[in-house]
């Protein structure tokens, strides 16, 4: 009896060990998931986004992009590597850069002020109405993506108003939102708070990426380390 509890005891150690070394990685990912879950529904910090996040769409928002005039003339623009480019745009490119993905530039039929005065007043005229600006170009195959990075600028404490007009587009329940930003000194202002209210089912990484936009034309390396941290 005694020899036979011992090779039962032996047994079931072997089939602990093999347990814990061939299904340890969806075991990882299972936990990861819903610690992600849980911190969401309860508003603390986010874990890191797991590296194997599958296909991964980059979205931005910049008001040069969406203007009537050359870009060089507007007051969302900075030059990176001697191009000339939005401010959001450029920390879009420093992340498809560093992890791949598929960029996709937020459009609306708004044409937007180049003066950075006049652009901010059209801003709080929008907050104000609550306007939802409406979207002239649409995501192909939202459904392939497992990972949706969302920039924006900070405009009077708040994202733009055609940030909600994209929430209210898509549903983008049971995927993973990793925001950025670029700021003039309110950094997210409690913007990614909103996207957790605005898509609840999705799991929002609240270590976003945040910028001055002062700094991004030297941005790449922090947004590196940033991605790295994130484990990508």
């Amino acid at each position: 009896m005694n020899l036979y509890r011992k090779w039962a005891a032996l047994a079931l150690g072997l089939c602990v060990t093999l347990a814990l070394t061939g299904c340890g990685g969806n075991d990882r990912q299972s936990a990861l998931a819903e610690a992600q879950t849980s911190g969401n529904a309860e508003g603390n910090s986010m874990p890191s986004a797991p590296a194997e996040a599958g296909k991964i769409l980059i979205a931005y928002f910049t008001a040069d992009e969406n203007r009537a005039v050359d870009a060089v003339t507007s007051a969302s623009v900075t030059t990176v590597d001697g191009i000339d480019k939005g401010r959001v745009r450029a920390v879009a490119d420093m992340i498809a850069d560093e992890i791949g993905g598929t960029l996709f530039s937020i459009q609306t039929s708004v044409e937007y002020p180049t003066d950075g005065g006049e652009l901010i007043d059209y801003a709080a005229e929008e907050q104000e109405q609550n306007a939802r600006p409406e979207l002239t170009v649409q995501i192909e195959n939202l459904e392939n993506y497992d990972t949706v990075f969302i920039g924006y600028p900070t405009w009077w404490y708040d994202m733009p108003q055609v940030l909600y007009s994209f929430f209210d587009a898509y549903d983008l329940a049971g995927k993973t939102i990793i925001p950025f930003n670029a700021h003039n000194g309110s950094r997210f202002s409690g913007t990614i708070r909103t996207i957790q209210e605005l898509e609840p089912e999705a799991v929002v990484i609240e270590d976003g990426f945040t910028v001055s936009e002062k700094d991004v034309t030297d941005a790449a390396a922090d947004v590196a380390e940033w991605l790295e941290g994130l484990g990508y």
